[in-house]
């Protein structure tokens, strides 16, 4: 599994010591409209995914997105709707495909994505047959990305490789470049569903991949980002390999479950300590 290389974990414990010294509120106000907040837990309700889209689309600090299981869709698209006008800034309604084993007949990934664009999806976030892949096939890869890219049309897709199934980085940079030439438009590193989701060096690699790419297109970091050092790791990373500005909604993310409420907390504490 790929594990962080020690000047990561430099970077790791920098981003930690900086949180002391630079407020946490302007690492969470950077943050925050990164965050895709995700419910793919097995028991998700309704309510959790109306009490998600609620707490993505507050006055102030709108999340990037929500990210929930496609039979949700439809319900998300209602409640983000109702929330839209309070929210500064538009968040995208997520889901997800192929998900989260990668292994499903790409008739039916293609179905489920059109079903999911019907009900109001925004962006797809599909598993790459990644098993198959690492075991030498790449053409199931490449039918269902090539399928899948071709019916989203203009909408944003978004290809998870898990890297957390991968013992070597060049694993990683190859699979990056092949989803990426494939029509990804953001790279996503992980499902969330096995031990081992995003991590620092994984994230890494794939920047390096981007830098290369004839066309504009982003990471998403997800599972496993719980902090803003944790966070502010990943975004140094980014800012020292693309370049200042580069970081936005449309070129970088994080899928977290939790993220959203550790910056809300850290954006509400100075209010509080005020009151």
């Amino acid at each position: 599994m790929i594990r962080p290389r020690s000047h990561i974990e430099t970077v790791i414990s920098t981003s930690r010591a900086s949180l002391i010294v630079v407020s946490e509120v302007e690492v969470a106000g950077r943050v925050i409209g990164l965050i895709d907040a995700t419910n793919l837990s097995d028991d998700c309700t309704d309510d959790d995914v109306v009490e998600l889209c609620e707490r993505a689309s507050g006055p102030g600090a709108a999340a990037a997105g929500v990210c929930i299981y496609p039979q949700f869709v439809g319900l998300a698209r209602k409640r983000l709707d109702e929330l839209g006008s309070d929210a500064e800034t538009t968040v995208r309604l997520v889901t997800v495909v192929n998900f989260p084993g990668g292994n499903e007949d790409v008739d039916d990934v293609v179905a489920a994505t059109r079903n999911a664009l019907d009900d109001g999806a925004d962006e797809i976030d599909m598993v790459l047959p990644y098993q198959r892949f690492l075991g030498g096939e790449t053409e199931p890869a490449a039918a269902v990305i090539d399928a899948v890219r071709q019916a989203t049309g203009n909408k944003t897709l978004k290809v998870i490789i898990e890297t957390g199934a991968m013992s070597e980085r060049a694993q990683v940079d190859a699979t990056a470049r092949f989803v990426v030439e494939h029509g990804a438009d953001f790279v996503k590193t992980s499902t969330g569903k096995i031990d081992v989701s995003a991590t620092p060096e994984a994230v890494e690699t794939i920047l390096g991949v981007l830098t290369t790419a004839d066309r504009p297109v982003g990471v998403k970091a997800a599972g496993g980002v719980r902090d803003l050092a944790e966070a502010a790791a990943y975004l140094e990373l980014a800012d020292r390999i693309m370049g200042d500005g580069w970081v936005s909604a449309a070129t970088f993310r994080f899928g977290s479950s939790s993220l959203l409420a550790t910056a809300l907390a850290a954006l509400d504490e100075p209010e509080e300590a005020q009151a």
